[in-house]
């Protein structure tokens, strides 16, 4: 007779334990490894970066954070977004010093070809259940970013900003992210 074999469902402080110099995070209780990303996946995330940033210390809204940075969601999801903003109203998420302890505010994640299905599905849904207000969905190959909405416990679609068009979120009131400064080469 076949026995079935107990599934094993990591916690976060075994992924705690994973080794320093590797990029992974840890989905549904599996952890998963990231490769690093390629070059123009990291002049996007810089050029977003800086715009972001200057945007939120200008204003004093909060912290931006670049990947690696833990987001722990619960003991079996903690995830490692490209860029995340946690406002000056969500710091408290903040209180341990050592990662986030919640929901960000906004969550943006740069497209790659190894991680795009898992960023649209499963991280989108993640996200979405555990209340993060919105969703940035950045393609540096079709120079696209889609934003998302929380709404519901879902995140939902609300807008595509093209290369020749300016992103604005009411999330962050007065942003202007000219999508040309973002893709261009």
């Amino acid at each position: 007779m076949a026995t079935t074999q107990p599934v094993v469902r990591l916690t976060y402080e075994d992924y705690r334990s994973a080794p320093e110099d590797e990029r992974c995070e840890l989905l549904d209780g599996d952890l998963v490894m990231v490769a690093a990303p390629n070059l123009k996946h990291q002049e996007v995330q810089f050029r977003i970066g800086r715009e972001l940033g200057n945007f939120i210390v200008e204003r004093s809204l909060g912290k931006l954070f670049y990947a690696p940075c833990d987001v722990v969601l619960s003991e079996t999801d903690v995830v490692q977004p490209d860029l995340l903003f946690v406002s000056r109203e969500r710091e408290h998420l903040l209180s341990g010093g050592e990662n986030v302890q919640g929901a960000p505010d906004l969550v943006i994640e740069i497209l790659s070809p190894a991680t795009a299905d898992r960023d649209r599905g499963y991280k989108r849904e993640l996200y979405g259940r555990h209340g993060v207000r919105e969703y940035w969905l950045v393609d540096p190959l079709a120079e696209t970013i889609t934003v998302h909405r929380q709404r519901d416990g879902a995140l939902t679609s609300t807008r595509t900003f093209t290369r020749e068009q300016t992103l604005r979120s009411s999330l962050l009131p007065g942003l202007e992210l000219h999508m040309e400064n973002v893709f261009s080469a």
